[in-house]
């Protein structure tokens, strides 16, 4: 799509080689990318972003109608920057039967989802027996909903747990009806940060590596970046130039989502939260350095629906979706409400200037009646 972009104006001189890169659609270094974090001109990277945006996608912003299943929050690993995870000893941890992830998938709830949206805990007695149960289950009673599950680190821990390789993993998770799979668990690559805020959690090369099975096995996969932690800007830039990488490989990843740090109930809390500039400018690099990654994703829970609207014209082109039940964010002090309404998605949609679309997990048009869905293929 071609995009007119007009001379405006750029404060930062470090800007201004790289506006003529993104007239030219040329690929930004990771020079640029440290640039683009360490100048303060949001307004000029907001626009630049949305000049990227607008030539991907116009004045679509994409949502979906979803359910987030997180069947526990029993986890072995102790990351510092974790609210969700608990002890098995610990009386506030819970683990779900296979019929009580059944029931709560269709309870309560009047909007049909197209996705189950599915990550929990490193539970130390729950095998890949009983998840391949789960997923086969939900099949059985959803033939129709697409179900997006288990981080990367999750299947890590699967693999590590069942002596199984990655891939032997994956299939089994696959063939019982795992469809795609969430972003999670990237954090931020660099080896210094992750010794510290979550060591018992894959490396950085170990994500990529299990994206990469994953893509080769025909599942796609979002992708994700942990910031407003303890890392640098450069450590930022090299975790998206490394998604950038894999991406020309394999051209799995489907959506972007940068996530925000909320150090409450963490062993992190000292750590300052951010600010809505520091989402912008988050969500406005992604954009401007992840040319080959279709979406970015302003996730509404994490920046609240106001910041997210802005987000819209920062280069993001995606809401999330309903979501009904969000744990993870709010165990760590997110605000928010834990679930939005389509009428209310479609709402903030418009209210930022552009034009709601609903999609499914692959980001194909789904046409809704009152009673049922129709993905557009």
């Amino acid at each position: 799509m071609q995009v007119h972009i007009p001379r405006v104006h750029i404060e930062d001189p470090r800007l201004q080689p790289i506006r003529d890169k993104v007239e030219a659609g040329e690929r930004l270094s990771y020079g640029d990318g440290v640039a683009l974090f360490r100048s303060s001109d949001i307004l000029a990277l907001g626009y630049l972003a949305n000049v990227v945006r607008e030539r991907k996608h116009g004045n679509v912003t994409y949502f979906n109608v979803n359910r987030h299943i997180n069947p526990t929050d029993v986890c072995v690993a102790s990351c510092r920057l974790c609210a969700f995870g608990k002890q098995k000893r610990d009386p506030r941890a819970y683990t779900m039967s296979l019929e009580q992830v059944w029931e709560t998938a269709g309870r309560g709830w009047s909007e049909k989802v197209t996705e189950f949206h599915i990550v929990g805990g490193l539970h130390p007695e729950l095998n890949l027996d009983w998840y391949c149960k789960m997923l086969s289950g939900l099949k059985e009673r959803y033939p129709e909903i697409h179900l997006k599950a288990f981080t990367m680190v999750e299947i890590g821990y699967f693999a590590r747990r069942e002596k199984k390789s990655v891939r032997d993993v994956l299939v089994r998770l696959r063939d019982a009806g795992m469809d795609s799979m969430p972003g999670g668990g990237a954090e931020v690559f660099c080896d210094r940060v992750r010794r510290i805020i979550c060591d018992h959690k894959l490396t950085g090369d170990e994500w990529l590596e299990t994206a990469r099975i994953a893509h080769e096995l025909g599942l796609h996969s979002n992708c994700t970046m942990l910031y407003g932690h303890i890392e640098n800007e450069e450590d930022r830039v090299d975790h998206l130039v490394k998604l950038r990488a894999l991406q020309d490989e394999t051209n799995g990843f489907v959506t972007f989502i940068p996530l925000a740090f909320h150090p409450d109930n963490t062993a992190l809390s000292h750590v300052p939260k951010t600010t809505g500039f520091d989402d912008l400018k988050n969500i406005a690099v992604a954009r401007l350095m992840l040319d080959n990654i279709p979406h970015v994703k302003a996730y509404w829970v994490m920046m609240t629906p106001k910041i997210a609207q802005v987000a819209l014209r920062f280069g993001a082109d995606d809401l999330d979706g309903t979501v009904v039940e969000e744990k993870i964010y709010h165990d760590a002090g997110a605000t928010t409400t834990q679930s939005l309404r389509r009428g209310e998605l479609l709402r903030l949609i418009r209210l930022a200037g552009r034009e709601p679309v609903e999609r499914d997990t692959l980001y194909r048009p789904v046409q809704r009646t009152e009673t049922a869905f129709t993905v557009l293929v």
